[in-house]
């Protein structure tokens, strides 16, 4: 199979209204969703394992930011079009920096909506959040409004900030094939098949990563309780 069929689509949206429905962790939710789109859509599953193996043997990610080093600034439009800024924003506090992968994503999803439904406990932490993902402006909204996100979500044009942390990757022929169903023309206003490896970045006021989570397996993401208690630590430091 080299396409997913709407019904298949359709199982597949039901799994993920399932698990985001659920109270179990974020970890198991989303094994619950991969172990499902691996029976579902077999073929971009195995697609997806020999990417991840591409990456994990050219180090994909290692090379980004690590814990004591300097964030790189940026200067992000929102999903409204406002400017916003790393500096400005750790003005506030430590923050934790979130590449998503898009609106499209059910694990980029399934994840923001943990991180909303535990809004409480990060503020509790004294860190706030931000996302970036690739995404024109007005998805960037439609990923802000499905997952009730009550953090800035900002739009990474041709993947130019994640390309200077070196987390921008090519999906690569086969795996845009079995995505055909989805136009990343449109969502990024470009055809050149490039996504950020998701990831997370805790920084504190000084600017210093303190914490960072990066898997070259998108289907693997930073546990909630991890990311609070990396944020409350920075707010310490």
């Amino acid at each position: 199979m080299t396409a997913l069929s709407p019904d298949d689509a359709e199982r597949l949206r039901q799994v993920f209204l399932q698990c985001r429905g659920t109270a179990a962790t974020l970890r198991e939710q989303l094994a619950t969703y991969a172990a499902a789109g691996r029976e579902i859509f077999p073929a971009y599953a195995d697609a997806v394992d020999r990417l991840v193996e591409r990456l994990q043997a050219n180090g994909g990610g290692d090379n980004a930011p690590r814990p004591g080093e300097v964030m790189p600034p940026f200067v992000l439009p929102d999903d409204t079009g406002q400017l916003v800024d790393l500096t400005s924003l750790l003005a506030s506090g430590p923050v934790a920096v979130m590449f998503f992968r898009g609106h499209w994503c059910p694990y980029c999803r399934l994840s923001a909506v943990a991180l909303v439904r535990a809004a409480h406990r990060i503020r509790e932490s004294g860190g706030r959040l931000v996302a970036i993902t690739p995404e024109l402006q007005s998805f960037a909204q439609r990923f802000k409004t499905e997952t009730g996100a009550d953090f800035p979500v900002l739009s990474d044009l041709d993947n130019g900030y994640a390309l200077s942390l070196n987390l921008a990757i090519w999906l690569g022929s086969e795996v845009r094939t079995l995505l055909g169903h989805l136009d990343f023309a449109a969502f990024h206003g470009n055809d050149g098949g490039m996504l950020p490896i998701p990831a997370v970045f805790v920084v504190g006021s000084d600017g210093l990563v303190r914490a960072r989570f990066i898997d070259p397996d998108f289907r693997r993401r930073m546990e909630v309780d991890d990311l609070v208690a990396a944020l409350a630590q920075a707010a310490e430091a």
